[in-house]
């Protein structure tokens, strides 16, 4: 049985880049969430935070990648963090304020 985790916690932030945008145009809206949160969880945390209906999540894991840094001979300089990315699908009558305007 996974850990309780406290809706206000699960959502990290909202993902406004251009993709994000666009798939806004479709009702969809992106967010980074904590890593041990699971779909249920995360469409608690949209309800609850927006006060709308979720229809459906996906979720992927951004793996970390190497940072490297210099020219000519290249050195590593670490790697960044692995961090989870949910796609969160809304009713069509739905919508988030939170992305107006971007």
């Amino acid at each position: 049985m996974p850990k309780a985790i406290h809706p206000a916690s699960v959502l990290v932030r909202p993902l406004i880049t251009e993709k994000s945008t666009h798939l806004a145009g479709a009702n969809k809206y992106v967010f980074e969430v904590l890593r041990a949160a699971n779909k249920p969880q995360i469409k608690e945390a949209v309800e609850t935070a927006f006060n709308v209906t979720v229809l459906e999540v996906n979720t992927m894991t951004v793996h970390a990648r190497v940072r490297r840094v210099g020219r000519g001979r290249t050195m590593t300089k670490g790697t960044t963090r692995e961090w989870k990315k949910a796609v969160v699908t809304l009713d069509p009558k739905d919508k988030l304020e939170l992305f107006e305007g971007v």
